[in-house]
């Protein structure tokens, strides 16, 4: 199947729905599907205001058409809601073409942190961006629920997963720092309540991986914590395994890639028993949750790490891509001429 996935959250950018959305297209293509993703490098970009480090399309909507009308879908699948989002939202709406989409992020709690915008804007915004699509495709049951209660029409889940290959139980003679050792890995940005985690009285030390807008005023703000910046790979699996506990301060995260990192890397989660971590942790078995985080932390240092592994390994990309291939909405025949007219017509 010939599938188009368009994005507007693309590399450089390291995030849940980078991750997801690179690993389900490898696991496709080993599947033998031929996938173009359609992300911001394709065009010129601006800033994204109050969040450079995410680049935004420019004026996407002529590119946008010539690439989908050269590769020729027979599935269309919107990630984002972004400007490419909408390109592609209209591109379908005009050639009567179904289209799944995806609600990876809380916008209306993540919008109401920067600028004074009520949530029932935004969710009415959001609403009717996901409306025509044939399935909303969500991460955890918590998330359904409520985008049901919010009037949300056609929701669905899809699972994630983690790779085991990297992420696993490692040596923690990696980090050489007073035990035990409490980790955030991920965005250092203000809708990511890092400072809960930052403020909390903690025996051993505290480390912070990742970058973001708020990096260098939490670092001046928290000079006895580590902060060591950006990592990838072998070198950020390392970091870790290393820890003791993984702290998740996040209120507003639909899933938590990081919380299957850390427990397939045999780590137990902190967090509160909130939308994420209530679908992805198995309270008092692979982390603790509770409105007091500190005694979160302190719980979940008592749990065995192997019992996290063991659960991580049973999250798989591979199921997760099979989950967005039974939930996309193939273009039939009629609506794949309108396609294929349009591009001989241009």
């Amino acid at each position: 199947m010939r599938i188009l996935i368009v994005t507007d959250a693309w590399t450089p950018q390291v995030n849940g729905v980078v991750t997801t959305l690179s690993q389900v297209g490898d696991c496709l293509a080993k599947d033998g599907h031929d996938v173009l993703f359609v992300t911001p490098g394709r065009f010129r970009t601006i800033p994204c205001p109050t969040y450079p480090e995410i680049r935004l399309a420019l004026f996407p909507r002529r590119r946008f058409r010539r690439l989908a009308e050269a590769f020729r879908p027979e599935a269309i699948h919107i990630a984002t809601e972004g400007p490419l989002g909408h390109v592609a939202r209209a591109y379908c709406l005009r050639r009567g073409l179904p289209f799944t989409s995806a609600y990876h992020t809380q916008f209306p709690q993540y919008l109401r942190l920067r600028f004074p915008i009520p949530e029932r804007a935004s969710y009415a915004y959001l609403r009717r961006f996901h409306r025509p699509a044939v399935r909303t495709l969500v991460p955890t049951e918590t998330v359904r629920q409520e985008l049901v209660r919010r009037g949300f029409e056609h929701v669905v889940l899809w699972s994630r997963g983690v790779d085991t290959e990297l992420f696993h139980p490692r040596p923690k003679s990696f980090i050489q720092a007073p035990r035990p050792v409490a980790m955030y890995v991920g965005r250092v940005a203000v809708e990511k309540n890092l400072e809960a985690f930052l403020q909390l009285d903690l025996p051993g030390s505290k480390f912070v991986v990742g970058r973001g807008p708020a990096l260098e005023s939490l670092r001046r703000k928290y000079p006895r914590v580590h902060f060591v910046g950006f990592k990838s790979g072998e070198q950020l699996a390392s970091y870790m395994a290393a820890a003791d506990v993984f702290v998740f301060p996040s209120r507003t995260d639909t899933f938590g890639l990081t919380m299957l990192e850390a427990m397939a890397s045999g780590v137990p989660v902190a967090a509160y028993p909130v939308t994420g971590p209530r679908d992805v942790v198995r309270h008092g078995e692979t982390g603790f949750l509770h409105e007091d985080l500190r005694t979160a932390v302190l719980r979940a240092l008592e749990l065995d790490p192997a019992v996290c592994t063991a659960y991580a390994r049973t999250c798989t990309w591979q199921a997760c891509a099979r989950q967005l291939l039974a939930n996309l909405a193939p273009i039939g025949a009629r609506a794949g001429a309108v396609i294929t007219r349009s591009a001989a017509a241009g």
